[in-house]
Order: C-alpha cells, then sequence, then structure tokens
C-alpha cells in the first residue's frame, strides 16, 4: 500500500509540474515584451526565493548544514548554475524570436538528454529504443528549425531553446544527487539563490523595466508558481522516481503550451512545426520506453516490496 500511494503522490505532483511549467512558456513568451532576458530571469529567482524560505520557514526546514553542503557542493552548484542560471536565460532569450508552442516543443528534447546523462552519470541505464529514438527527435529538431526559419522564429531562437534544454537536462541529473542528501525546498531553495547571485548583474535592467503592472504581474507568477511551487513538487516527485522515467511526464508540457499559447496569445507555430514537434515527442517516447528486462526487473522490485 505505501509503494503505490508513493507513486500516486509523484504522479500527481508530476501532473501539477507540467501544468504550471507548460504556463511558463506563455507567461515567458508575455513578459519577454516588457522585460529582458536577464532582468526577467532575475525577477523570477528573487521572487522565488522569497517564496521558498516562506515554504521552508512554513514547514519547519532549515538551512542545509555545512556538513551536508560539503557533501553534495559541487552538483548543488551545478544544478543552480544550470538549471536556475543558464536554462532561464536561455530560453527567456529565445522565446524572444521563438513562439510559446515551438519553444517547448524544442525543450521537450530534455527527456532524451537526461536519459542519456542519467545512464552514464547515475548508472540507471539505457532504454533499448534510446538510440533510435535520439535519430528520431534529431530529425523532429531539423523540421522544427526549417519550419520557424520561414515563420515567426529565427535561427538563433531555435539554437537558445536547445541550448536550455541541455542546461535543463544537466541540471535535473545534478539534482537527483542532491536530493539523496538535502529535502526538495532545501534544493530548490539553495539552486534559487545561486541562479539569483548569478543574474545578479541584470539588476539594473530590472529595476528599469519594471513597471507594467501586468509584466510585473508575470514575473510573480512565474516566480510563485513555476519555479518556486513548480521545482518543489518536481523534486518531490523525484525523490520517488528515477530521473529518466519522471522527465516522461514532461511529454506534456508542449501541446499543453501550444494550446495556452493560442488561447492568452492569439498565436501558434507554422503547420510544419506540428510534424516536427511530433516527431521529436515520438523520439522521446521511444527513448524512454523500457525494455522486457527492466519491466521484469521492476516487477520482480515491486513483488518483494509488497510482501
Amino acid at each position: 500500500m505505501s509503494v503505490e500511494t508513493r507513486d500516486y503522490a509523484a504522479l500527481g505532483a508530476a501532473g501539477i509540474t507540467v501544468l504550471l511549467w507548460a504556463s511558463a512558456f506563455v507567461g515567458i513568451r508575455s513578459a519577454g515584451r516588457t522585460f529582458s532576458p536577464g532582468a526577467l530571469s532575475l525577477g523570477r529567482l528573487a521572487v522565488a526565493v522569497a517564496a521558498l524560505a516562506i515554504v521552508g520557514v512554513a514547514r519547519g526546514e532549515r538551512l542545509p548544514s555545512r556538513a551536508a553542503l560539503r557533501e553534495v557542493g559541487l552538483p548543488l552548484l551545478a544544478c543552480g548554475l544550470l538549471w536556475f542560471g543558464a536554462y532561464n536565460v536561455a530560453l527567456n532569450a529565445g522565446e524572444r524570436r521563438v513562439d510559446a508552442g515551438t519553444s517547448a516543443m524544442l525543450v521537450a528534447l530534455g527527456p532524451i538528454l537526461i536519459a542519456i546523462l542519467a545512464g552514464f552519470l547515475l548508472h540507471e541505464g539505457f532504454p533499448r529504443g534510446l538510440f533510435a529514438g535520439c535519430a528520431i527527435a534529431l530529425a523532429g529538431v531539423v523540421v522544427i528549425g526549417v519550419a520557424s526559419s520561414a515563420h515567426t522564429a529565427t535561427t538563433t531562437g531555435v539554437l537558445l531553446c536547445l541550448a536550455a534544454a541541455f542546461a535543463y537536462a544537466g541540471g535535473v541529473v545534478a539534482q537527483k544527487v542532491v536530493l539523496r542528501v538535502l529535502t526538495p525546498v532545501q534544493t530548490m531553495f539553495c539552486c534559487a539563490v545561486i541562479g539569483a547571485v548569478v543574474c545578479l548583474p541584470f539588476a539594473g535592467q530590472l529595476f528599469r523595466e519594471l513597471g507594467p503592472a501586468h509584466a510585473d504581474a508575470w514575473i510573480v507568477y512565474l516566480g510563485v508558481g513555476p519555479t518556486a511551487l513548480g521545482f518543489a513538487l518536481w523534486g518531490f516527485a523525484l525523490t520517488r522516481s528515477t530521473a529518466g522515467q519522471l522527465a516522461a511526464t514532461t511529454y506534456l508540457v508542449p501541446p499543453i503550451s501550444v494550446l495556452l499559447g493560442w488561447l492568452w496569445l492569439g498565436e501558434s507555430p507554422a503547420g510544419l512545426t506540428y510534424l516536427g514537434g511530433a516527431l521529436a515527442l515520438a523520439g522521446v517516447a521511444l527513448s524512454r520506453r523500457p525494455s522486457a528486462a527492466g519491466r521484469l526487473r521492476r516487477a520482480a522490485a515491486g513483488t518483494d516490496s509488497r510482501s
């Protein structure tokens, strides 16, 4: 019973995270009309630090001990720099040149990159279809790039979104290591602080660009929703799943982002981009398809844990 409860809790947390992250692509696209990439990153992370501090106090959590920080110092720094620093800036810059739906499709390649990195660094193994999935997903990216270059996006925007996907993948794998020692809230708070410190050079831009109420509201939402709540729930789910398996839930982010982008911003990707997105997501799904041996191992483990 306890195993099933943990699984449902992880699924629910991942589902809420997917909804929050899908909305983030629309929020970034909208706020990007007012804020520069670095300023938007700093504002979002500053709000997230405050929100996570409140969550930590409410939960009675303390800051990590020096011993814990020494143990996970490097992966914690890597997660903060990659996922909270580089990812935010690259995605914000990319979405100034790419619509919300297309950017979500490109970042959706993250699960393949996570699977590869987790296989090498975390010894989570390699699904049988990983490399075939990589080839299909790469074909999808090429189609997206060709379609976008003739539509509302630019090649630079596509490359920036791909850079964000790489940063996201590296951050997830590093976070998995950190969560062996720190709690999800401690991890997210420390990573948000690291990301905010990295973005401090953009403080002047942020203060100059603050003003329009609708844009400022997006910064607050992005900091509290997709960043503080979303990352905390993701960290909670990650403690109950492998990095590769959990990443598969993000397949739903692109279609939700496309729908929200159409409803809120009145924009949609080029027609051919949907084909590229379908190829990319099919490649990701194939790459995460478990082998027969893997299914037998998980079934045996589940039987043993319930006995």
